[in-house]
C-alpha cells in the first residue's frame, strides 16, 4: 500500500479526521490570527477595562482594556513556535545523547549513559527550573530550557530503542561489511526507532505547551511585551473571581493544541512506515571512499586458523568462559561442519572468528588469524577492511538479517559502495548480479522490494547473495535452513555447495543437523560444553567416530525405516552450564564408560597420523560396529528417558 493511500484510510477513521481538524484549526489560527486579530489584542481602551464576557468582547478584556480572545489568538503563533522549537531541540540533544554510547569509546558512554540516568531521575518540570536559572529570564532561556529539560527522556528512549535494534542481525552483517559505526547509526539505527521518536515528539510539544505555561506563571518565561498563552493564563488566574472565562480562554487553547500534538502523533505512527519506506527506496549517491587500508594476505591455503580460542563474558560469580581451548584450521575451498547440542558454543566460535563478540565479552587466543592477518593485534581499520571484504555471514533467521526499512537491493549495494568504491548505478548493478548469482527470478524486480515481500527461502537466498557482493574467502552459515522446508532447505543447501565450488570460498557451516553435516562439508567438528571433543573426515562420520558423544548424536538421527511405534531415541540429561563445568570431562555424568579419571582429569585432544581427532579417555573403537553399537545403546538410554533437554533435532 502507498503512503497516499494509508493517509487517505486514516483520514477517513474518527481518529484521522478529528487529529486533521484540530492540526488544520491550530496551523489556520497561527497564520492568520496576527493578520486579522492582531490590531484588536493590541487596542488598549480605559473605558472597558476587566470587563466580562460581552457580546463585543467574548471572554472580556483585561487590565488595559484589550480583548481577551482575541490575544489568545494571536498568542498561537508565538506558544506553538516556542513549543515545537523546544521539543526540537529536546529530540536533538536526546538523540546524540541517547545515541553517543553505540559510536563513542565505552568509557565515555557509560560517562554519558550515567549522568542520563542521574538526569531522568529528576521530574521535568524541575530540571526546566534549574535551566531556566542557568539560561536566564526571558523567551530565550525558556526555550533552552524546556528543550534541555525534555534531552534525558529522550535520549533514555534513544538509548533503549537503539539497544533494541543493535543487537539485530542486519546490524551484525553490516559490521562484518565493515559498515562504520557512524554509518550503521544512521542508515540503520536511526531509520527504524524514527517512528516512536515522532510519536513521542508530537507528545512532548503538548507537554512543552504547559511547561511554558508554567514557566509564563512563575515569571521566568515569555517577557512583557511579548505574550503566550502561559502569560495570558497567569493574567487571568489573578482575576478569575471576578472573570473566571480570562484564565479558562488560554487553558482550553493549551488543551486544544496539546490534543493535536497527541492525535497527529497517534496517525504519524500510522502513515510514517509507508511514508519513510517511500523515500529512503531510491539507492542514495555514495561517494567514493578513499582506498582502503588492505591487510596482507599472507598465506593463500590457510583461511583461517585458531588456536586454543577462549571466548568469556562476566559474571555474578566471575567470569564465564563458555568457549574453551578451541583449535581448528579451515583451508581453500574447504567445507567445515560444527554440530552440537545448544549451548555447545557453536555460535559463538564463529562470532568470534568475525569479531563480532560484542563488550564487555572478550576474545583471547593463543592464535586467531583471517587469511594471514592476525585478528587480536592487527588495527581495527584493517581488520575491518578485511573481514568487509573477504567474510561472508549467513545468518539463522534472515528476516532479521535485513533492515526492514530498506528495499533489498540498496542493503546489498551497501556492501560494494563501501569497500568498492562503486557509484549507485554501479552498486545497484552489482546487487542485481549477485541476486541472479543465486537464483532469485526477476531480479531486477526483486531488488527493488523490500524483505518483507520475500518468502524466506527468498530471503535467505538474498542473505547469500549479500555475503557475495565482495569477493569472500571464507562463509560463516549459521543455522541457514531453520525453519525452511525440506525442499527449499535442499536448495539452500545446493546454492551454498554451488557458490563454494564457484567461487573455492572456504565455509564453516553450524548446524543441529548432523545428517546435513555430514552430506555437505568435508571435515566435522563436534563441540560440548564449549570444547572440540571430536574432529574427523565427513566420509568417516558414520564409520569411525570415536567419541561416546559423537556416536550418541549419529544415533538420534530417525531413519527411514524406523520402526514408529517405538519411542525416539534421545540422549538423556543435560549439558552442564558455562559456569558449571566440571573437573574432568563434561560428558562424564552422561556416558556409560565414564570412569574415575574423566571425572578428575579433561582429556586432551589427541591427533592421530590420519588427521583424526578425539579428546576421551575411553574413544569408543570405530572399526568394531558392534561394539560401537552397543556403547551408543548405553549412551542414549543410560538415564531415564524422562530428562530429554539434550535431544538434537
Amino acid at each position: 500500500m502507498s503512503a497516499r493511500s494509508k493517509w487517505f484510510d486514516v483520514v477517513r477513521s474518527p481518529l484521522g479526521a478529528t487529529a486533521l481538524a484540530l492540526v488544520v484549526l491550530v496551523a489556520l489560527t497561527a497564520i492568520f490570527a496576527p493578520i486579522i486579530w492582531g490590531p484588536q489584542a493590541e487596542q488598549v481602551d480605559p473605558t472597558a477595562i476587566t470587563q466580562g464576557p460581552s457580546a463585543a468582547h467574548l471572554l472580556g478584556t483585561d487590565s488595559l482594556g484589550r480583548d481577551v480572545l482575541a490575544r489568545v489568538l494571536v498568542a498561537t503563533r508565538l506558544s506553538i513556535t516556542l513549543a515545537v522549537a523546544a521539543v526540537l531541540i529536546g529530540v536533538t540533544v536526546g538523540t546524540l545523547l541517547g545515541t553517543a554510547p553505540a559510536v563513542l569509546p565505552r568509557w565515555a558512554g557509560r560517562l554519558i549513559a550515567g549522568v542520563v540516568n542521574i538526569a531522568v531521575a529528576f521530574p521535568g518540570l524541575l530540571l526546566a527550573l534549574f535551566f531556566a536559572v542557568i539560561f536566564g529570564v526571558g523567551t530565550t532561556g525558556a526555550v533552552l530550557a524546556i528543550g534541555f529539560a525534555m534531552a534525558p527522556g529522550f535520549a533514555r528512549l534513544t538509548q533503549t530503542l537503539s539497544a533494541s535494534i543493535a543487537g539485530r542481525d542486519f546490524i551484525a552483517a553490516a559490521r562484518v561489511a565493515g559498515v562504520s559505526r557512524i554509518r550503521v547509526l544512521i542508515r540503520h539505527i536511526l531509520p527504524n526507532i524514527g517512528e516512536p521518536l515522532v510519536v513521542n515528539a508530537t507528545v512532548g510539544a503538548g507537554s512543552a505547551l504547559l511547561a511554558f505555561a508554567g514557566l509564563s506563571f512563575l515569571g521566568l518565561g515569555v517577557q512583557v511585551p511579548a505574550y503566550d498563552w502561559g502569560r495570558l493564563l497567569g493574567e487571568g488566574l489573578n482575576r478569575i473571581y471576578l472573570n473566571p472565562a480570562a484564565a479558562i480562554g488560554p487553558a482550553v487553547a493549551v488543551v486544544v493544541a496539546g490534543l493535536a500534538f497527541n492525535l497527529l502523533g497517534e496517525t504519524a505512527a500510522s502513515v510514517i512506515g509507508g511514508r519513510s519506506a517511500r523515500h529512503r527506496g531510491r539507492l542514495p549517491q555514495f561517494g567514493r571512499m578513499s582506498a582502503p587500508v588492505l591487510a596482507q594476505v599472507v598465506d593463500e591455503d590457510v583461511v583461517l586458523r585458531v588456536d586454543d580460542l577462549r571466548v568469556s563474558f562476566p559474571g555474578p560469580d566471575g567470569w564465564l568462559t563458555p568457549v574453551r581451548g578451541v583449535s581448528f584450521t579451515i583451508s581453500r575451498g574447504e567445507a567445515l561442519g560444527v554440530v552440537g547440542e545448544s549451548g555447545s558454543g557453536k555460535s559463538l566460535t564463529a562470532l568470534a572468528a568475525a569479531q563480532l563478540i560484542e563488550r564487555p565479552g572478550r576474545i583471547s587466543a593463543a592464535h586467531l588469524s583471517f587469511c594471514g592477518t592476525p585478528l587480536l593485534d592487527a588495527p581495527e581499520r584493517s581488520v575491518r577492511s578485511l573481514l568487509g571484504t573477504s567474510l561472508a555471514m549467513v545468518f539463522q533467521d534472515p528476516m532479521t538479517s535485513f533492515n526492514p526499512t530498506r528495499r533489498i537491493g540498496s542493503q546489498l549495494a551497501e556492501a560494494a559502495s563501501e569497500h568498492q568504491g562503486l557509484n549507485r548505478s554501479a552498486a545497484m548493478a552489482r546487487a542485481v548480479d549477485r541476486l541472479q548469482a543465486v537464483r532469485v527470478p526477476a531480479a531486477h524486480r526483486r531488488a527493488r522490494q523490500y524483505p518483507h515481500e520475500f518468502s524466506g527461502g527468498m530471503r535467505q537466498r538474498a542473505m547469500i547473495a549479500m555475503g557475495l557482493m565482495n569477493h569472500p574467502r571464507l562463509i560463516i552459515a549459521d543455522e541457514p535452513t531453520t525453519a525452511l522446508d525440506v525442499t527449499v532447505q535442499r536448495q539452500v543447501l545446493q546454492l551454498l555447495a554451488g557458490v563454494r565450488r564457484d567461487t573455492d570460498a572456504a565455509m564453516l557451516l553450524i548446524s543441529h543437523d548432523i545428517a546435513v553435516i555430514a552430506q555437505t562439508c568435508d571435515r566435522v567438528l563436534v563441540m560440548y560444553a564449549g570444547r572440540v571433543v571430536e574432529d574427523l573426515p565427513a566420509s568417516q562420520l558414520h564409520t569411525h567416530a570415536q567419541h561416546p558423544y559423537t556416536r550418541a548424536l549419529l544415533d538420534v538421527v530417525p531413519e527411514i525405516d524406523t520402526d514408529r511405534s517405538i519411542p525416539l531415541k534421545m540422549i538423556p540429561g543435560r549439558p552442564p552450564a558455562p559456569g558449571a563445568f566440571p573437573a574432568g570431562c563434561a560428558f562424564a555424568d552422561r556416558c556409560p564408560l565414564a570412569s574415575a579419571l574423566c571425572r578428575e582429569q579433561d582429556p586432551e585432544l589427541v591427533d592421530d597420523a590420519a588427521g583424526h581427532r578425539v579428546a576421551c579417555w575411553h574413544p569408543v573403537d570405530g572399526d568394531s560396529p558392534a561394539k560401537a553399537d552397543a556403547t551408543v545403546s548405553a549412551v542414549t538410554s543410560a538415564l531415564p528417558i524422562v530428562e530429554h533437554e539434550g535431544v538434537i533435532r
